[in-house]
């Protein structure tokens, strides 16, 4: 039998590991001398190099709406603290650094928190959906994320999905964080706002992009593997053409998607059922 991880112990473990792995974090970023994108601007930089928006509320199954609803309230608070950052060539924008700690005095909500692969309810739950706007604007640049951390399980259906599976990230105060560095030659800003049905983002420039980005998942099945389990399969791909000439440059595997279904297996389209994965 496998031995537990100290983590895998349960919720108080797990936070206590998250403390921990959060010091050894800080001091790695102080000797690194990582500098970090602090400034602010309510003046739009002029030319958009992504935009996007999300819906606020999905009916996921099992999950209480009434968390959702208060994802809503934690998602306005955070994005206070975000809109209008500006990351100067060489800084490195860090979600934690900027939102802090979710907590009840600065007025958080109880939320759906993925913690040890599980569904659970936590003060500040829900970040998860502002860190994934962030990084799947940052997916359509020439920006280099630095720090990301995949969900490793398929947890919910794809009803409704847009986005390619695999493309968010996870993240925990503080431990597990969200990071990418401006590695072009110009300033960037990320603008962040809700209303009452979308969650929209955008980063800016001073230039604008000379290509454009895009997203592509091929190869999208399910199947049932040796060990009994469905896993959820797929390739993703991000494909880089020249605006003016449409000649496409680049085309990069960014994800081979291989997790394990966590919801009822009569929740996956049959006609996306194969007898048995090719990973």
């Amino acid at each position: 039998m496998k031995r537990k991880l100290f983590c895998e112990l349960g919720p108080a473990a797990y936070k206590i590991s998250l403390f921990k792995e959060a010091r050894l974090k800080e001091l790695g970023d102080l000797f690194a001398h990582r500098r970090f994108a602090v400034e602010r601007s309510p003046e739009n930089f002029p030319y958009i190099w992504k935009g996007d928006s999300k819906i606020l509320i999905r009916k996921l199954h099992g999950v209480d709406m009434q968390l959702q609803r208060n994802k809503v309230v934690n998602l306005k608070l955070a994005a206070d603290r975000i809109d209008g950052i500006i990351i100067r060539p060489g800084e490195e924008f860090s979600f934690w650094n900027l939102v802090g700690a979710t907590t009840k005095k600065k007025g958080y909500l109880e939320g759906l928190v993925i913690s040890n692969g599980r569904m659970m309810q936590d003060i500040g739950g829900g970040m998860c959906q502002m860190a994934n706007m962030i990084h799947w604007l940052v997916l359509h640049t020439p920006l280099t994320v630095t720090e990301l951390h995949h969900h490793s399980d398929a947890l919910f259906p794809d009803e409704k999905r847009r986005a390619p599976f695999g493309t968010g990230t996870s993240i925990a105060y503080k431990a597990i964080d969200y990071r990418f560095r401006n590695t072009t030659e110009h300033p960037v800003q990320i603008r962040v706002w809700l209303d009452d049905t979308f969650l929209y983002g955008e980063i800016r420039g001073t230039v604008d992009l000379p290509d454009r980005y895009r997203l592509v998942e091929e190869d999208s099945h399910y199947a049932r593997e040796d060990d009994g389990k469905f896993y959820r399969n797929s390739k993703v791909y991000r494909v880089i053409t020249d605006k003016i000439s449409k000649e496409e440059k680049a085309r990069e595997l960014i994800l081979d998607n291989h997790s394990e279904v966590l919801y009822d297996y009569e929740l996956i389209p049959k006609d996306q059922i194969r007898e048995k994965s090719d990973a």
